[in-house]
């Protein structure tokens, strides 16, 4: 198991507030970018106070919220950028260096090994990252939440399916790393979320369409 780091970065444009991540082997100083947003000065900042050689991006989904920086740090480092086929070609979505996921099996940037999780839901590709025992979900899962489901090609069935698939498939000890924060800082751990999201306690599907899609919801983007 390789010694990985992670360093969100609050960064911020009117009343966005995102969380973007620089995740970084230790040993050989890699690092990769996940859902580069609104601030440059702070990645740049970031980047060479760390001391990191940038390897490539990993975007979670294409709301402008999280891709707006991609095409910068593709360009001014030359490096790749990945986002899911399905998300690709569904949004139209174009950025230089671009490389689709079609097939969600590890690979490796900078010899650090991504293990791609298809988690659409809240849009129609979205892509979760699991790095070690660390998720950087964007959108797909918050530590007080999940992402609406109400904008083109979200889906709250398809959303209930995804998180069921991933309470199955990674460990209670994974470290959640979303794109937002509502309150409880990011970074804590999947068996905190399981215990105090309610999205992840509903076992109905047709309850959680009906809780997620609830008329007069006033927090959706109150971010923290």
């Amino acid at each position: 198991m390789k010694d990985i780091a992670v360093y969100p970065l609050c960064v911020k444009h009117l009343a966005f507030i995102n969380y973007c991540y620089l995740v970084i082997d230790s040993s050989s100083r890699n690092a990769l970018l996940i859902d580069p947003a609104w601030e440059i000065e702070i990645i740049e900042t970031a980047l060479k106070s760390l001391n990191v050689k940038l390897q490539g991006i990993l975007l979670t989904h294409s709301h402008f919220d999280h891709i707006n920086l991609a095409s910068h740090f593709a360009v001014h480092y030359q490096i790749p950028v990945y986002m899911s086929q399905a998300e690709i070609t569904y949004y139209h979505f174009q950025c230089p260096h671009l490389f689709a996921i079609e097939e969600f099996r590890p690979f490796e940037l900078g010899g650090i090994t991504i293990q791609p999780i298809f988690t659409p839901g809240h849009t129609a590709g979205g892509t979760s990252y699991l790095i070690e025992e660390n998720l950087f979900c964007g959108d797909t899962l918050f530590i007080e939440g999940c992402g609406f489901c109400s904008s083109k090609g979200g889906n709250p069935e398809i959303m209930f399916e995804t998180l069921q698939n991933l309470k199955n498939t990674i460990s209670t000890r994974t470290i959640i790393y979303p794109g937002h924060c509502y309150g409880t800082p990011v970074g804590q751990t999947f068996d905190y979320v399981l215990k105090n999201n309610i999205y992840l306690q509903i076992p109905s599907k047709e309850i959680f369409i009906a809780y997620r899609m609830r008329e007069n919801q006033n927090n959706i983007f109150n971010f923290k």
